[in-house]
């Protein structure tokens, strides 16, 4: 059966890597996703399968339209390899049986990085849904304890991320007189504690926090704004480095802090 598994979602995950691009590009824009016929983006013909294998459509017609001979860019096969990365590093990671909810979670939060990072936005229709995924796989490793198990302390870890955040955000406009923290970061929060429980929720935010502080301080030195971001003037999408923490978490765990005796 793990063979099975393992050779299943490996094969689907680029398929699934192209309808994450189409996520990326059209919920941004309030376009349909699943009503609506992929098209060349300069001359608007209908692609077909042929133009639709993953990555390998990309490569047989040079990255252009098979149709017009127009440029495609290379976003497509990227997030393509983005989203087989994800299902390779769930199932060198995770026991057999979790390898599609570990692999759907990754593809989820893969969207949801690229949509922040992109347009600073993290959408409900994608975060929301976490939540309860994230319960019902607690339930499922825990089906005993629904009223007294692991679920309720990952019901509380959705309650504690959403009100901890959130109150963060709210503490940081008082005081800056500005909005620095988005409630979609405290809903993607919510839905960090909904998989990792509230006792993963600090190593969510450890692996998060110094990651994206490093990110901003070296984007600061090359593009010469570092005083900028110092200042806490320059925007920086929040979003990718909680997706990263809670992807870290449920692969290995909390973080453990201490020193040998």
């Amino acid at each position: 059966m793990a063979w099975y598994l393992h050779t299943a979602v490996l094969l689907f995950a680029p398929f699934i890597g192209s309808f994450l691009g189409t996520l990326v590009l059209r919920l941004p824009e309030g376009r349909a996703v699943v009503f609506d016929r992929s098209r060349c983006e300069a001359c608007g013909q209908v692609l077909g399968a042929i133009d639709q294998v993953p990555v390998f459509s990309w490569l047989a017609f040079k990255g252009r339209c098979r149709h017009c001979g127009a440029k495609l860019g290379a976003f497509y096969p990227l997030i393509e390899l983005a989203a087989l990365g994800v299902a390779v590093w769930a199932v060198l990671t995770v026991p057999a049986p979790l390898v599609w909810p570990t692999a759907a979670l990754g593809w989820a939060l893969l969207v949801l990085a690229v949509i922040d990072a992109r347009h600073f936005y993290l959408p409900d229709v994608l975060t929301l849904p976490l939540i309860p995924a994230g319960l019902a796989v607690a339930w499922w490793l825990d089906p005993a304890g629904l009223l007294g198990g692991q679920i309720l302390h990952h019901a509380l870890g959705a309650a504690l991320g959403f009100l901890g955040f959130a109150g963060l955000a709210w503490a940081y406009q008082r005081l800056r007189g500005r909005e620095g923290l988005g409630l979609g970061d405290a809903k993607l929060l919510a839905a960090a504690g909904a998989w990792v429980s509230w006792t993963g929720l600090g190593s969510v935010l450890l692996w998060a926090a110094p990651i994206a502080l490093v990110v901003s301080l070296a984007a600061g030195l090359i593009q010469g704004t570092l005083s900028d971001k110092l200042a806490g003037r320059t925007a920086l999408p929040f979003g990718p480095f909680l997706a990263l923490g809670l992807w870290l978490t449920w692969l290995y765990g909390p973080i453990r802090l201490g020193w040998p005796l």
